[in-house]
């Protein structure tokens, strides 16, 4: 009985490891993409991938980006998921002796940034 409960609390320890390496590459390949992308794609904007996120089974990752400057945030977020495909490609090319599979991309907005801003705002005025 205490071996399967220190197999099983190793294991879930091993994996844990394992998806924090493979969501630090993918932040780390991401925001070079997104750096020498962001003028010529997505009109200029300064896009941060704020962080990222893996699923059990590595089969998903959410990607949370930020993005200031450049026009809207809408319409820079819809291109980021226009291209979700293509994007998914090129870091896969990018990471291909590292990683054997790549998961899918899903990318959110990550808003927390306005939101911390807008409670000191929020805070200032009292």
């Amino acid at each position: 009985m205490l071996l399967t409960i220190y197999f099983l609390t190793f294991t879930f320890v091993m994996s844990s490891v394992r998806q924090q390496k493979i969501e630090s590459l993918l932040q780390r390949e991401l925001a070079s993409f997104f750096l020498q992308q962001s003028k010529s794609r997505y009109k200029g904007a300064m896009i941060s991938v704020t962080q990222v996120r893996l699923t059990g089974d590595l089969s998903l990752a959410r990607i949370y980006v930020s993005i200031f400057g450049g026009g809207k945030k809408e319409e820079i977020f819809e291109l980021i998921e226009h291209q979700t495909g293509e994007i998914r490609m090129k870091i896969a090319a990018s990471i291909k002796n590292q990683l054997r599979y790549m998961p899918e991309l899903e990318f959110r907005l990550d808003d927390s940034i306005d939101y911390a801003m807008n409670i000191d705002k929020l805070l200032k005025r009292k």
